[in-house]
């Protein structure tokens, strides 16, 4: 069976500076796949390209086995490609003059064609599986910042992805905020969503993801299952990187 994603010697470049460096990877349907590493290893960036919200520089991104970054696609097969993934960042970008059903609504209207009506029905449907159906008309200002990632992550959804990409979708929210987003991620993951994920919560990759891949330099170093991975890595700079983070108290 053919990977959702494959990325096959990805390179990407900014100015000087090579942040993916030869990159392979591939995604399996209803796998969870979760990128570890420091700041600057390429997690982001390898995401933001898998979206193409980025140009690469070299090498190839294939969802379905179609190459989505092949510069002959055409406009409206590029379009079709990018209506297939969807991606939640740090930052929460919800529109402020928008309530939360608003904000799940727009894109199936906007970019899908959906009538008003069935838009709203299935943000309404959505916002009461993460667990907001009561603060539907809510704005972003009214919603405590895990709550306005969860909106994200059923803005995400309604566009019913091919591929959720997730990038440290935690990482700007407080300790005691990030379960409740947590859960919803492992109640996709339980669901059969396929999803590629760039995390530091090393617990939550531990008990959620298929496999975890480890990424320095922006090159893929170690890739495995968690207990692996996690527990017994082979290479020496997989190790350091996790000593790190066993001395941080951030392995779970």
């Amino acid at each position: 069976m053919i990977p959702v994603l494959q990325v096959r010697e990805l390179v990407k470049r900014y100015g000087d500076a090579t942040v993916l460096a030869g990159l392979d990877l591939q995604v399996r349907e209803h796998e969870v796949v979760t990128l570890i590493g420091a700041s600057g290893s390429g997690k982001s960036t390898l995401l933001r390209c898998v979206n193409l919200l980025d140009d690469v520089d070299d090498g190839q991104v294939l969802l379905d086995g179609v190459d989505v970054t092949d510069p002959r696609l055409g406009a409206r097969n590029l379009a079709d490609a990018r209506r297939r993934m969807a991606i939640v960042f740090q930052a929460f970008n919800l529109f402020p003059h928008m309530t939360a059903v608003q904000n799940v609504a727009l894109a199936p209207r906007v970019v899908h064609g959906i009538s008003r009506r069935d838009a709203d029905a299935r943000a309404t449907e959505l916002l009461e599986r993460v667990g907001l159906a009561a603060l539907a008309g809510a704005y972003p200002d009214r919603l405590s910042g895990g709550q306005q990632q969860r909106v994200a992550i059923a803005r995400a959804l309604a566009v019913a992805p091919r591929l959720l990409l997730l990038d440290e979708i935690t990482s700007a929210l407080d300790p005691e905020l990030v379960g409740e987003v947590l859960a919803i991620v492992r109640e996709l993951a339980a669901g059969g969503m396929t999803i590629l994920m760039a995390t530091h919560e090393m617990g939550f990759a531990r008990q959620v993801a298929d496999r975890v891949c480890f990424l320095d330099g922006g090159r893929l170093v170690e890739s495995g299952p968690p207990e692996q991975v996690l527990g017994d890595p082979v290479h020496e700079r997989t190790r350091t990187f996790l000593a790190r983070i066993i001395a941080a108290g951030r392995l779970g």
